[in-house]
This record gives C-alpha cells, structure tokens and sequence, in this order.
C-alpha cells in the first residue's frame, strides 16, 4: 500500500513539474497549429477532387 502511495506522489510530482514548467503548453500550442494545418489541406483536398 505504500508503494502505491509513493507512486502516485511522484507521478502528481512529475505532472506538476512539467505542467507549471511550460513544457505542455508549448506542446498543446504545436498541437493546436498542427491540427489547424491538417484540418485545411483536408477540406482542400476534399474540395479539389469534387472539382474533377
């Protein structure tokens, strides 16, 4: 039982370090561009092949 604790301690731990750090962040933003980019040369595929 307390190795569980010990556990999930360092795991909250780690989660904060990286979470407060701005690591995430950066990422969630990467993320967000990426999907954005994607998204538009998907609807601009889908476009050009109705167009044929």
């Amino acid at each position: 039982m307390v190795w569980h604790t010990v556990f999930f301690f360092a795991l909250a731990l780690l989660s904060a370090i990286f979470g407060f750090g701005g690591f995430l962040t950066w990422g969630a933003l990467m993320a967000q561009i990426l999907f954005v980019i994607f998204l538009v040369l998907g609807l601009f595929t889908i476009f050009i092949r109705k167009k044929r």
